[in-house]
């Protein structure tokens, strides 16, 4: 193997959608039952029919998925088996004397898409007034069981299967010999499970969170601050843990506890799959930003169709399942966890762990997640953006990725 990627004799895919399945889309949203919603004007109850209906109105007749699609296709695409389990990616070749490869995973509800910002000044630096020596082949993969890698083969896919896969598509399909991570959410937890496994083939990770690898395990998988009891904690502590749970415990708990009851009404109405992801969407953005003027609506209904026209909802909902019923196994013994260098790049806009100041989040890692990683790099912080790191601050992204890995090739 080696840093000559074997990508472009793969098949390409175009993302191309049966006018019967959109046709089934609008019809479904023209045919809408609107919940009655009183004093909900707050959203203290969820998220509002009157905030929701002229976003579905305009899904019906106004959004255009076929300009949306030629977006997606403007980009080298490819769906293969990787050990029974489709994977889609895109795969763009770097532009500079030494591209390394640079492999960005998404989470949940995040989606490949979610990248696109960054994949262009990543390649091709200098044509964004970067360096061509920070030149990437960026290779982003949607994870199984989201968007166009389904169906899922495996009923108990997790991000322990994940990180092979990931891992046979970079080495044996591509033929990388070494590569690099960037990922956040739960492709960070995958990325992790890399840096555990594969720590050899890595130049390294940057991370948008530092997510312990025991999450979503234990007698209360659902419980996102370990049983951290809140009454006796100092004031502005308490407030944040409390402002943590009200945003981020609900779909955790819905996920682990009920996945598949939840899925029969998510996969059957696009309105209340478009409901349950876009208040997350919502509420785990820059809660120091303008959401509407940050994601466009074309955006979050590009996001939206992609989960709708894939049938890939419970799927991606049953990955938090999963790593609850099936948790990782260490496959040594060194220890902390995760052995490849690693970077962070920090956003304080996301609510989770929801810092104040850039000193507070680091503090709070230094606190939390760092045990779980033997070699830390560099820790950066920024104060644009919140969950969707490389979405909402693309240049923060764009920055640490070129930063971290230019000390690692």
């Amino acid at each position: 193997m080696s840093d000559t990627p074997s990508g472009n004799s793969l098949p390409p895919f175009k993302v191309d959608i049966d006018q019967e399945v959109l046709d089934d889309l609008k019809a479904r949203l023209k045919h809408t039952r609107f919940a009655s919603d009183p004093e909900n004007e707050d959203e203290r109850y969820g998220l509002s029919t009157a905030y929701l209906k002229p976003i579905v109105e305009y899904w019906a007749d106004g959004f255009d998925w076929r300009a949306a699609e030629a977006k997606m296709n403007a980009y080298n695409q490819h769906r293969v088996d990787v050990d029974g389990q489709p994977i889609h990616f895109i795969h763009e070749r770097g532009k500079g004397p030494a591209p390394i490869p640079l492999l960005l995973s998404q989470g949940w509800p995040w989606l490949f898409w979610h990248w696109n910002k960054v994949i262009k000044p990543l390649t091709d630096p200098a044509t964004f007034g970067g360096d061509p020596a920070d030149a990437f082949d960026v290779v982003v993969p949607s994870l199984p069981g989201f968007a166009f890698s389904t169906p899922v083969t495996n009923p108990r896919e997790n991000y322990v299967d994940m990180a092979d896969q990931f891992h046979t598509l970079m080495t044996d399909v591509l033929g990388y010999e070494k590569y690099g991570i960037g990922a956040a959410d739960y492709g960070a937890l995958a990325a992790a499970r890399a840096g555990h496994k594969y720590a050899d083939s890595l130049y390294g990770l940057n991370l948008g969170n530092e997510m312990p690898p025991t999450i979503f395990q234990g007698d209360r998988p659902w419980d996102l601050s370990g049983g951290l009891q809140t009454e006796n904690l100092p004031p502005a502590e308490r407030a944040r843990v409390l402002r943590f749970h009200k945003i981020y415990v609900s779909h955790v708990a819905a996920h682990i506890l009920d996945p598949q009851t939840l899925t029969h009404g998510l996969n059957d109405s696009p309105v209340g799959m478009l409901a349950w992801v876009l208040k997350r969407w919502k509420t785990w953005s820059d809660r120091n930003g303008d959401f509407a003027v940050n994601w466009p609506i074309d955006d979050i209904l590009t996001f939206a169709t992609l989960f709708w026209v894939t049938d890939s909802i419970g799927s991606s909902i049953r990955a938090y399942k999963n790593a609850s019923l099936y948790p990782p196994q260490p496959v040594n013994d060194k220890t902390p966890y995760v052995q490849a260098p690693t970077s962070f790049t920090f956003l304080i806009g996301d609510s989770s762990p929801g810092a104040e100041t850039l000193e507070e989040r680091r503090e709070l890692f230094e606190k939390g997640g760092a045990r779980f990683y033997a070699d830390v790099r560099d820790v950066r912080v920024y104060e644009k953006g919140g969950h969707f790191g490389p979405y909402e601050n693309p240049e923060a992204w764009i920055n640490d990725l070129r930063a971290t890995f230019r000390k690692l090739r």
